[in-house]
């Protein structure tokens, strides 16, 4: 069974910086791509940042460039995502992805900051 598990998240003031983890199980991620997405209240999901099976290349939003860095742990099965210099726009429940036929999104971790 695929399941993306998502930590990390909490409250923390602007400035501050926070890492969130996304564990994978019941697939080798290494052969996919693994996105991370975010939602605001009242907003739509947004792609964040992803990075590609081989590592050899990552994607990250306008609005988190020179911020955030993805990256990956072949060893744990785990994606990170580093935040630096949070903003109080960051604000919103972080989802990890993949897919794999289907889509498939763990089931999200709060990030608060606050001005």
């Amino acid at each position: 069974e695929v399941q993306l598990q998502a930590s990390g998240g909490g409250l923390v003031q602007a400035g501050g910086s926070l890492r969130l983890s996304c564990a994978a199980s019941g697939f080798t991620f290494d052969d996919y791509v693994i996105g991370w997405f975010r939602q605001a209240p009242g907003q739509e999901r947004e792609g964040v940042s992803c990075i590609s099976r081989s590592d050899r290349d990552t994607y990250y939003a306008d609005s988190v460039k020179g911020r955030f860095t993805i990256s990956s742990d072949k060893a744990k099965n785990t994606v990170n995502l580093q935040m630096n210099s949070l903003k109080p726009e960051d604000t919103a429940v972080y989802y990890c992805h993949t897919f794999l036929g289907t889509d498939y999104w763990g089931q999200g971790t709060l990030v608060t900051v606050s001005s």
